[in-house]
């Protein structure tokens, strides 16, 4: 059944880069939505509805594939599935466990600004939902995928500390550091797996914001799945519009607090001197001008 599953979700995936092009978008065709003076966004039915439909259908896939600091996360969240939940009801739980907030963002922001809020322990969401036009794809992180994907984790410590860490360090080094620096946040935050005595399981929320790739994670026998090495990470290079040809395992979430005591700038410099390895997938396409 999860055969037949992953294939038409792998169509899908690729009919709709057919028709995006998939280049990091400089301006976006979303704008988020601002809340007012008491913080509240008056969301739509129509957006309610989509968020609605994008919980339902996520939640039926998390049992056995997401970790149990995520489900636990979602516990102590609590998110509503009729509508889209309000940000300062996600800060009250964020505050209570490990200090972090969200904070509210345009649609895109520059690398400077997300390194900036996450020193300052506060996780950058976009106030805008999909349109039902790119309900199965995303390029752009919208609501669903910063609030359902990544704030169950952040009521975690040792995912809040590497989540903080990382934003400190991202602040403070140059471009071309960061640049290695993205890989581990891909890798780790984004598409991370996790061995646990059940078996593999997904903390990272741009897997569990996504069905395809829930499912392509675990069950696809073609994606290469190794444990988890900072250089070696660091000198794999990724594509955000396909579905992940690899990813990294950790040996439990407590390893993030060991990442996070690594001098990871030198590891950055060792990562440059070696190179880095051949891609795992297929140049891109270029747009004919």
């Amino acid at each position: 059944m999860h055969k037949c599953v992953l294939k038409a979700l792998k169509q899908k995936y690729k009919e709709k880069q057919k028709t995006t092009g998939k280049n990091m978008a400089k301006e976006s065709k979303y704008t988020s939505r601002q809340s007012d003076a008491n913080g509240v966004i008056d969301w739509p039915a129509d957006e309610n509805d989509t968020w609605n439909k994008l919980v339902t259908r996520q939640l039926e896939l998390m049992p056995g594939r997401a970790c149990d600091e995520f489900m636990n996360g979602m516990k102590l969240l609590d998110l509503p599935h009729d509508r889209v939940p309000q940000l300062n009801q996600v800060n009250e739980v964020l505050g209570d466990t490990t200090g972090w907030q969200v904070a509210e963002v345009p649609a895109l922001i520059n690398f400077d600004e997300f390194f900036r809020l996450l020193s300052n322990k506060q996780f950058p969401v976009a106030t805008f939902i999909r349109t039902k036009e790119e309900f199965d794809y995303l390029q752009e992180p919208d609501i669903f995928h910063e609030i359902f994907g990544h704030c169950p984790l952040l009521t975690n410590p040792a995912f809040a500390h590497f989540t903080h860490t990382y934003g400190r360090l991202g602040y403070s080094a140059s471009k071309e550091d960061r640049v290695f620096l993205a890989r581990l946040y891909w890798f780790t935050v984004e598409f991370g797996l996790l061995k646990t005595e059940k078996g593999l399981r997904i903390y990272g929320g741009g897997i569990l914001s996504s069905p395809g790739e829930t499912i392509a994670a675990l069950e696809d026998p073609s994606v290469r799945r190794t444990d988890l090495d900072v250089i070696d990470v660091m000198r794999t290079p990724y594509r955000i519009d396909i579905m992940q040809p690899a990813y990294f395992l950790l040996n439990g979430m407590d390893q993030l607090y060991e990442l996070s005591e690594m001098d990871l700038l030198a590891k950055v410099q060792e990562a440059k001197a070696l190179g880095l390895h051949e891609p795992l997938f297929p140049p891109k396409i270029k747009k004919a001008s």
